[in-house]
């Protein structure tokens, strides 16, 4: 991942089209050693969680290109690189796991990053993930406990009071506040650059699939789509 930082800093200096098109042999290397990187990750996480076995690199990544209609920022480039890996692919409304490296800043997007779960919930879903957490005696919190250490549930945009319909003195209430189910994990420079990253990376993951499962449970749920 090292060329890939490299190639991510200048261009974050270099945030242009003349920039780009100049140095875009270099990308296409780049996105191509991405994208393998990709391959091995999906392949490595099937081993632990078949529902993502047979999905292509085209299922889980994305264009470097910025869409700017709607954004004050104008730059037309991504300054990161993500690979998705969701069951059916990163349109089907699932939650999975997100690989995510960048400049190497200390924050999103700079910052290299693992996340599981997902930003966008239906209402629908979120009502059956509260009503499982409020009524579930524990086990969404023992699903948190089993991540390794390093993974944060993100509470940014969390509710100040219970949502509707849940009593005020509902159980669990930190966690049916919340609306996005998300795990995430800061990485540093040496551990993306480091030899075995597919591996150490599959590793923490697996530490997360029972959070994983629990909310795409109730996303099957929502969908009906669920199978006992």
């Amino acid at each position: 991942m090292k060329e890939i930082i490299q190639f991510l800093r200048q261009l974050q200096c270099n945030n242009n089209r003349e920039w780009f098109n100049a140095h875009k042999a270099d990308y296409l290397r780049l996105q191509a050693r991405f994208n393998s990187f990709t391959e091995q990750l999906i392949q490595e996480i099937a081993l632990f969680d078949p529902s993502v076995a047979g999905l292509t690199v085209k299922d889980c990544t994305y264009r470097i290109y910025r869409d700017v209609r709607f954004s004050e920022d104008k730059s037309p480039y991504k300054t990161h690189m993500g690979a998705f890996i969701c069951p059916g692919g990163k349109k089907s409304g699932y939650s999975g796991y997100y690989f995510h490296v960048s400049t190497g800043g200390d924050s999103y997007p700079d910052g290299h990053m693992l996340a599981v779960g997902d930003y966008c919930f239906t209402p629908e879903s979120l009502r059956i993930l509260r009503e499982d957490i409020v009524n579930g005696e524990g086990d969404f919190e023992r699903t948190l406990q089993q991540a390794e250490s390093g993974f944060v549930l993100d509470r940014d945009g969390a509710l100040k009071r219970n949502p509707k319909g849940f009593a005020a003195d509902a159980p669990y209430a930190e966690y049916i506040r919340l609306k996005t189910f998300c795990l995430c994990r800061s990485l540093s420079d040496d551990f993306v650059s480091q030899e075995g990253l597919v591996q150490r990376t599959a590793q923490l993951f697996q530490s997360t699939k029972p959070f994983l499962d629990y909310i795409n449970r109730g996303i099957a749920f929502a969908k009906g789509e669920y199978q006992n």
